[in-house]
């Protein structure tokens, strides 16, 4: 990994996740760390603690502090934008997910960053957890044979998100910043296309189900086809007490699954009629600094990002289906 010590950095957004990304930033050894926040009250603790640069607006802070690379830490329909901003600057550009709210603005996005000629990576971070890998593995080295089918869910009450701020306030429970359990949950589309490939049908039942006080989907099923035939059904909310988060992948050779509150992947061979386990060490702010190490990687390598944009947008894509899906209450093809 390069000597983050020499990259400058600005974060903009001072929510949770801007404030896990600047803590993890200064953890690597980034020196020069700056956060963009229109509310200085959020900033503040941040600022306090970390001794970052404070600015308000983010043109300001691109002339003043110059960054070699600025993280989009927003609600989604800023994501855009801002992005857009930072790459008229000439930095390279982390876009937390998802990559928007719509579609308005994101060919354009991936015109400047091709035109620009710097890393934009968004933040999946589940591409980064040993289990999703695991399974990756499992998939592309045949040992399930061809893959039948798959199931994905991710649930957990939206108050106990982050209990330290009323949920609805949170960009998640809020139409008009982007929310909703389809974009907020995507992170299964994502690593279930980066497990199958691109799937060509989607089909979704969506509303809100739940008492909570949000003007979005609180919980989603979608039904993929994807190419060869296999199928796959994902569930996502923010209504469920307790935390789920799991994914089973069905071979014609074998079964595995991963369950993310355990340590391990576990997987049945038909060869030996048994279960075998693979255990890994793990703690959840591990992925969020493997997905900056390799943001970062990639700026000096010059290699792609394992999430880049075309990929994200294929993500933001599947998002849009489905919620015409639900709708319109028909298959929409992605083909």
């Amino acid at each position: 990994m390069p000597d983050l010590s020499q990259f400058s950095v600005l974060v903009a957004g001072c929510g949770s996740i801007g404030r896990r990304h600047l803590k993890n930033l200064r953890e690597l050894g980034v020196r020069q760390l700056g956060v963009c926040d229109p509310d200085a009250e959020r900033s503040a603790p941040v600022v306090k603690e970390l001794g970052v640069a404070a600015f308000l607006d983010l043109g300001d802070a691109l002339r003043a502090q110059k960054p070699d690379a600025v993280f989009v830490c927003t609600p989604p329909v800023q994501h855009v934008a801002l992005a857009m901003q930072a790459l008229a600057a000439g930095v390279h550009v982390f876009i937390e997910k998802p990559l928007s709210h719509d579609w308005q603005g994101v060919e354009e996005l991936l015109q400047a960053a091709t035109q620009r000629g710097r890393t934009v990576q968004v933040g999946y971070n589940l591409r980064f957890h040993p289990g999703p890998q695991k399974l990756k593995e499992m998939v592309e080295g045949g040992r399930l044979g061809r893959i039948l089918w798959a199931y994905a869910e991710a649930g957990q009450y939206l108050p106990d998100w982050r209990p330290w701020q009323d949920y609805r306030q949170s960009y998640t429970a809020r139409r008009a910043l982007g929310g909703g359990i389809l974009l907020d949950g995507s992170h299964e589309l994502d690593y279930l296309t980066w497990l199958l490939g691109t799937p060509m049908e989607v089909m979704c039942m969506a509303g809100r189900v739940g008492a909570l006080e949000v003007d979005v989907e609180d919980c989603a099923d979608l039904l993929l086809r994807f190419p060869g035939g296999a199928q796959a059904q994902v569930h996502l909310d923010f209504v469920q007490r307790g935390y789920a988060r799991t994914c089973k992948v069905v071979g014609e050779r074998g079964t595995a699954c991963w369950d993310f509150t355990g340590r391990e992947v576990r997987v049945f061979s038909a060869e030996s009629n048994g279960w075998e386990s693979f255990a890994y060490d793990f703690e959840p702010n591990d992925m969020y600094v493997a997905e900056i190490e390799h943001f970062f990687e990639c700026i000096s390598s010059g290699q792609s990002p394992a999430v880049g944009l075309c990929q994200a947008a294929d993500t933001l894509k599947l998002v849009l289906a489905a919620k015409s899906a639900a709708e319109h209450r028909r298959a929409e093809s992605l083909a």
